[in-house]
């Protein structure tokens, strides 16, 4: 991971720990999710792989692009897009509701995005339709929106 410096931890999941990073080579701050090694010392690689394989994959406005993938020093990584601002869970603990015009429109991009995820990686015979052929054409993905 020569080409990244870390900067600081995001946040983690089960899975993960998600750090802020520079990409040296670009001199663009990214997010660089690193598979837990206990985890991968306990279970393998397997799902992490999968998940990488399925984000490269995958291409919709409402999903960051997978910039770069690897392993180093015994460690899986996956680099996508730093998107700065607060997250949603933030923005709830600060304003504790939403009104239901803003909460629908985010609920809308989410089911957008899954359903994206869910039709790529669907193990189901014969030709299928994107869900991105019902999408609000013009709609900004959410990480260009102002917040309200």
């Amino acid at each position: 991971m020569n080409r990244y410096r870390i900067e600081r931890q995001l946040g983690e999941g089960g899975m993960a720990i998600v750090y802020l990073a520079e990409d040296i080579k670009h001199r663009r701050r990214v997010a660089l999710k690193v598979l837990r090694p206990e985890l991968t010392a306990a279970m393998g690689s397997d799902r992490f792989l999968s998940e990488i394989r399925t984000t490269a994959n995958l291409q919709h406005p409402n999903i960051l692009p997978l910039f770069d993938s690897g392993e180093a020093d015994g460690l899986l990584y996956y680099v996508m897009p730093y998107v700065d601002g607060e997250s949603l869970r933030q923005r709830l603990e600060r304003e504790h509701r939403l009104d239901l015009e803003e909460a629908m429109a985010i609920a809308s991009d989410v089911a957008e995005a899954a359903g994206e995820r869910w039709w790529r990686t669907s193990a189901s015979p014969g030709p299928r339709r994107s869900p991105r052929a019902n999408a609000s054409p013009g709609r900004a993905p959410p990480w260009e929106r102002q917040a309200t």
